[in-house]
């Protein structure tokens, strides 16, 4: 009789501890959270910091009204830190203080183009930008609200595909295409946005959940060769597909950039669903071959690949679409040295698209190699925690839209700084976060409330743990 009292109380006291530990779980604010806050404030005082230098290098003087209009994605940002906090207690502390503090530099640096071109009010790029922000981050905030369960999108797979699909065909609508070098843009009258960049999201929610269905057909034994597990010919189809549609963008659209960047997408993804090497081996060679064949039959692409390999080239640079942006961003980098001139100080005006294509030479130029290595640095923490949320994952589905996402950023900004560089060719796309246009900015930011609802849903499993 003793003993089973002692079994009881010693029962009836841990089951006391395990409540208690619960309900102190519920009251104390969660430590992911708090490191957030943290740096989410550090990350504000960056953003600050950035628009007062560079109205003191520019102007010698302060503008309180464009400071106080500038914070307006700083408080939406803490707003989203509290919604986490009651929302997605477990979400990763590191992304949405990155997404803040890159969105800052680029309002930041466009501002100071504003003032070299000596544009206000509504006519500034800058006003616009902030004005995309809030919006993003509203949007953001939408997702992170009403999409409880990111598990629920895998039901509407090939909705989303087509959806993806039918974004991509929407420049050719008459009456809503505008003419661009490229037709990737849709005009409403009051607003033109590229309905390319809110397709990457259908398509990755399309890629992902449809990988995950066909997966044990792609991963069936091949032939072995040169250390590698090659698929079968009929396994090839769904590469060949995604390939003619980027080759289809390519040539339709002339956007040679969200060609690449779809493919590349899908084929990191079918890397994580299968394991297989030789999918990216196959991969590359898709895309070399396409690019080659690319820059024998389309004018514009040749252009691009003429302007990559004889940059500095007078004739080349004196043409009609020539070199010559190219050249002047690889000089204002030059200008730029190691430690760069100093916000507002610089000459990024000089570079024709500087606000957009061109953002980073103008932030490297201010801020020299330090400041732009410490940009790519934080483009490469907030891809290698939307992996590790990815792998960190139970469900295949999460996992692959994880790696997706995190992956699309990697190689927009692989891309776009490799295309100011002459690493290689120009594209047509946008530097994630930084560059001017809304579309961009609300899709980027669309991503990072997807990465924060699935890297939740990972950290409350009691089995996965992510540091």
């Amino acid at each position: 009789m003793t003993d089973q009292k002692l079994t009881r109380s010693t029962d009836a006291v841990s089951t006391d501890t395990a409540v208690m530990r619960a309900l102190k779980k519920i009251r104390v604010p969660a430590t992911q959270r708090n490191r957030e806050l943290g740096l989410l404030v550090f990350a504000i005082v960056v953003y600050g910091a950035a628009v007062s230098l560079v109205q003191l290098g520019a102007t010698g003087a302060i503008e309180t009204g464009f400071l106080i209009l500038a914070g307006i994605p700083a408080v939406l940002a803490l707003v989203t830190h509290v919604v986490l906090r009651l929302r997605a207690r477990d979400a990763d502390p590191f992304v949405l203080p990155i997404a803040t503090v890159l969105t800052g530099l680029g309002i930041a640096m466009i501002y100071r183009i504003d003032l070299a071109d000596q544009a206000s009010g509504w006519d500034a790029t800058g006003h616009r930008q902030i004005a995309w922000a809030v919006i993003a981050m509203v949007a953001a905030l939408a997702v992170l609200i009403f999409v409880r369960n990111y598990r629920v999108l895998f039901r509407y797979t090939y909705l989303s595909g087509l959806i993806g699909i039918l974004l991509l065909l929407l420049p050719f609508v008459p009456g809503l295409g505008t003419d661009q070098n490229a037709d990737v843009w849709v005009s409403l009258g009051f607003v033109s946005f590229q309905p390319g960049e809110l397709a990457k999201i259908c398509l990755a929610i399309f890629f992902a959940g449809y990988l995950v269905r066909t997966r044990e057909s792609l991963t069936s034994t091949g032939t072995r060769f040169l250390f590698m597990t090659w698929p079968r010919a009929r396994e090839l189809g769904p590469v060949l597909i995604i390939w003619l549609v980027s080759l289809g963008i390519i040539v339709l659209q002339r956007d040679l950039g969200t060609g690449l960047l779809i493919f590349g997408m899908f084929v990191a993804m079918l890397y994580v669903a299968t394991g297989k090497t030789s999918w990216v081996v196959i991969g590359l060679v898709l895309v070399a071959s396409g690019a080659f064949l690319a820059s024998r039959v389309l004018p514009y692409v040749n252009g691009r690949f003429a302007n990559w390999l004889s940059a500095f080239d007078p004739e080349v640079i004196d043409r009609d679409g020539g070199s010559y942006q190219l050249v002047q961003g690889i000089f204002g980098l030059s200008h730029g040295g190691l430690f760069g001139t100093g916000l507002g100080q610089g000459r990024p005006y000089i570079t024709p698209l500087s606000q957009s294509d061109y953002i980073v030479p103008s932030l490297g130029e201010e801020l020299g190699l330090v400041g732009l290595f410490a940009i790519l640095a934080l483009y490469m923490v907030f891809t290698s925690r939307g992996i590790r949320i990815g792998l960190a994952g139970q469900d295949d589905f999460g996992k692959l839209l994880a790696t997706g996402f995190s992956f699309t950023i990697a190689l927009q900004v692989f891309i776009m700084v490799g295309g100011v560089t002459r690493v290689i060719p120009l594209t047509g796309l946008t530097t994630p976060f930084l560059a001017a246009g809304g579309s961009s900015l609300i899709a980027n930011w669309i991503i990072v409330a997807f990465l924060l609802r699935i890297s939740d849903a990972v950290r409350s499993r009691p089995r996965v743990v992510i540091g």
